[in-house]
């Protein structure tokens, strides 16, 4: 008989089980919380310890887990003793997705230290901005991303920690080698942490043009990790431990960004956490994360729909064997009914599942999977959640009925504690222990929650969160420019693509690459617009002189 979500909840938190829920209190907000979640990330990067079995996989390096621990406490050491890191200090990781991210991510989070994540796709100038921002001691990083944080870090006196440095010889100033530096058999240094410490902080774009650093605790995390492990345990009582992946040990796939929230906690963490194996592409290519699959026999996938798309889509799909996986799927941008119904049909045993989370949340929430994803496509999936609360509430903050459409508010002990130094943001963000998302749905009768709009001028471009406001700013440094407006339009691969509507000042010109080269050079390259009008006519706004970007859309790009 199959259990309705609410009785799944009810079974595996009852009392006594793995994922126990007990109430507790929290700077004043109670909250539910796993009982048997670690107090801290070093508990889960301890219990690893001595383990032999393959950790990570990167191109032809296989890394246990007992290494990968080995090489963390000679960075730990490293941190305390040689670069004098202390309980609190910032520590920033500025690279490809590398064993070496990882290994950065544990010592640091050992120490008492915050592991800052800086977007590999940064230019200097965005670089520029979160180093001095997070106030960071130290930065480790490979050898592209040194040459874009190098001059940032000179002049506020940071020393950069290189990783793989083989093409940077010979070494820069205030830069120093890996290898020169661990020294292999110290033990990790002994620190006092509590769930309540910050842990790490990632950085989301931001509405004012500056990105804003995302704080979490330990005790988040832990929580996150947890949580996104009871979903397999939800799924397993609901319907039967069937679809095991043919008795295959589970194994992910790495094809997201370890800077993003989706990499670092519901990936690698849970890998790290639960000693599945992991394995790590150099950069993201389909023929190529076929190949791996099949070779590892990897069990879950977990991306954004552009990469389900770009594998279905792959000409030589067929010539794979697929069938160890269990799950394809992930979040960071709805997937089209059509790829969910492709999913379900185009696999032996894999089943597509879909999940709404932010890096506010530790990209944890609601998840659709399986059938109930297949007869609600358009659903994130039912809440509540074992460990998240759900509310629609109007523009004064009112909760809504079932059915009415409003702003999606979330109350979870994964949620972030707030954006660094930015204490306005934090309290028009977090209220009374509640997320404000920026997000606009309902949930209907069933629970199920659906994501209808936005309530932010954002653009959610393959996962990545593009910023009108940010994007606008950098247009507007162009001297012909007089009115701009960035938007997002819809792409199938994609699921949105940035979009820009220009006029122009009298007397002047611009063409659409000027205006390219011009962005690129001040924004990441996945900021850039790809579609661009460019008009002598002013722009269409409202009676508040806000640009009506819906009728821009419709008349630019319908």
């Amino acid at each position: 008989m199959t259990l309705s979500m609410e009785e799944a909840i009810a079974a595996i938190g009852a009392a006594g089980q793995p994922f126990e829920v007990e109430q507790v209190e929290v700077n004043g907000v109670t909250q539910r919380q796993f009982k048997n979640a670690p107090p801290t990330l070093r508990q889960f990067f301890d219990g690893a310890r001595n383990n032999n079995e393959t950790f990570l996989v990167y191109e032809d390096e296989e890394w246990t887990f007992g290494r990968v621990i080995e090489e963390a406490d000679a960075l730990g050491y490293a941190l305390v003793h040689t670069f004098n890191i202390q309980k609190g200090d910032r520590v920033g990781i500025a690279m490809r997705n590398l064993p070496e991210w990882i290994i950065s991510f544990a010592a640091i989070l050992s120490v008492g230290a915050i592991s800052v994540s800086l977007n590999a796709w940064w230019t200097e100038d965005e670089m520029d901005y979160a180093i001095n921002d997070a106030g960071l001691k130290l930065l480790i990083a490979d050898t592209e991303r040194i040459t874009r944080a190098h001059a940032p870090c000179a002049r506020a006196g940071i020393p950069i920690l290189g990783v793989r440095l083989d093409d940077l010889q010979p070494l820069q100033p205030h830069v120093q080698n890996w290898h020169d530096v661990l020294v292999r058999g110290v033990p990790m240094p002994e620190v006092e942490l509590s769930p309540d410490d910050d842990a790490t902080i990632l950085y989301t774009s931001g509405t004012t043009g500056f990105p804003k650093g995302a704080v979490s605790t330990h005790r988040a995390i832990t929580n996150a990790v947890m949580a996104f492990a009871s979903n397999a345990s939800l799924q397993a009582v609901r319907r039967g431990p069937g679809e095991s992946g043919g008795g295959n040990p589970p194994c992910f796939i790495l094809i997201v960004p370890l800077f993003h929230v989706t990499g670092c906690i519901p990936v690698m963490m849970s890998c790290f956490s639960w000693h599945f194996k992991l394995v790590m592409m150099y950069r993201w290519d389909p023929e190529r994360a076929l190949q791996l699959i099949e070779r590892h026999k990897v069990t879950n996938f977990v991306g954004v729909p552009t990469q389900s798309w770009d594998m279905l889509e792959n000409p030589n799909f067929g010539k794979y064997d697929t069938s160890s996986l269990t799950a394809i799927g992930g979040g960071g941008a709805p997937a089209p009914p059509k790829l969910v119904a492709r999913v379900e049909s185009s696999f032996r045993q894999g089943r597509p599942n879909i999940g709404y989370g932010m890096t506010e949340t530790n990209a944890y929430g609601p998840g659709n999977y399986g059938d109930d994803y297949v007869s609600h496509p358009t659903s994130t999936g039912r809440t509540p959640t074992i460990i998240m609360d759900f509310e629609i509430r109007d523009d004064e903050g009112h909760p809504l009925s079932r059915g009415e459409r409003g702003e999606i508010w979330m109350k979870s002990p994964t949620l972030i504690r707030g954006y660094w130094n930015k204490p306005e943001a934090t309290s028009e963000t977090i209220q009374h222990g509640w997320l404000r998302s920026g997000d606009v749905g309902r949930i209907d009768e069933e629970g199920f929650l659906y994501i209808e709009d936005r309530a932010k001028d954002m653009v959610l471009r393959a996962g990545e969160n593009v910023y009108s406001a940010e994007v606008e700013a950098a247009i507007y440094d162009h001297p012909s420019v007089n009115e701009a407006a960035v938007f997002g339009v819809p792409h199938e691969r994609l699921g949105e693509e940035v979009a820009c509507v220009i006029m122009i000042k009298a007397g002047t010109t611009l063409t659409e690459d000027e205006l390219r080269n011009h962005v690129g050079e001040r924004l990441a390259a996945f900021k850039v617009p790809t579609r661009v009008a460019i008009t002598h006519e002013p722009l269409p706004r409202n009676p508040a002189g806000k640009f009506l970007k819906r009728e821009l859309r419709v008349s630019y790009f319908n």
